[in-house]
């Protein structure tokens, strides 16, 4: 049985969950205003076996519906139809878990402005787990992606020289484990066709489950 921690999450990041089968396009105030980052999630869909819930911002429900009733396909048209030509779309893995794999701990939790951290852990507003080496040098890294108070999506990278260490999978199910006890659900994506990131997911205690997750997101 699934967590009622991710029915919440779903139903509150997109507007709506469960659905029946099918397409089905909701409007969010949520895809008109800042995300985690401070930078907008026009359109997010999550599809969980024959049924997609496509959240965009409400003034452009009609006109994404009339998008999906077409014979074209839809990804190609969608940045444009929210208002964001430009965009890019995202289609992803969309992995959860509710018992992240007993992995030692590796890491430490740090604020995001320290010294020495890469861009992408520089985006967020609370601490962020990494690993250093022996000089203080950058490793690995998680952070998290706090969509709402009932699931936390997990951003991890490791620096080539540090690959094949299983650094990633550990920071992750670490990581998880904290989402947890706040009470959310930990979340996970990745590109389908990022071989690398399914393998860390995998052994963090992340199945895929067939579920996929699309969007359209700054460039």
């Amino acid at each position: 049985m699934r967590d009622r921690r991710l029915q919440l999450h779903l139903a509150t990041w997109l507007g709506r969950w469960p659905a029946p089968a099918g397409l089905h396009v909701v409007g969010s105030w949520r895809r008109s205003q800042p995300a985690w980052d401070g930078r907008l999630r026009p359109a997010i869909a999550v599809t969980a076996g024959t049924s997609t819930v496509l959240s965009v911002p409400t003034d452009r429900v009609a006109v994404v519906r009339d998008l999906a009733r077409r014979p074209d396909p839809l990804l190609p048209a969608l940045p444009a139809a929210v208002g964001e030509p430009g965009w890019a779309v995202h289609d992803d893995v969309f992995r959860w878990s509710m018992a992240p794999a007993p992995l030692p701990e590796v890491g430490e939790w740090v604020a995001p402005t320290i010294l020495g951290l890469p861009s992408w852990l520089r985006l967020f507003d609370r601490p962020v787990l990494v690993v250093r080496d022996d000089q203080g040098r950058y490793l690995a890294g998680v952070g998290i992606k706090r969509h709402d108070q009932f699931g936390h999506e997990l951003a991890v990278g490791t620096v080539p020289s540090a690959r094949g260490r299983g650094l990633a999978r550990r920071l992750v199910a670490q990581a998880a484990r904290r989402v947890l006890d706040e009470g959310a659900v930990p979340t996970y994506l990745h590109d389908r066709a990022n071989a690398a990131s399914a393998r860390v997911a995998e052994a963090a205690g992340f199945p895929d489950r067939g579920w996929r997750s699309y969007g359209v997101y700054p460039s």
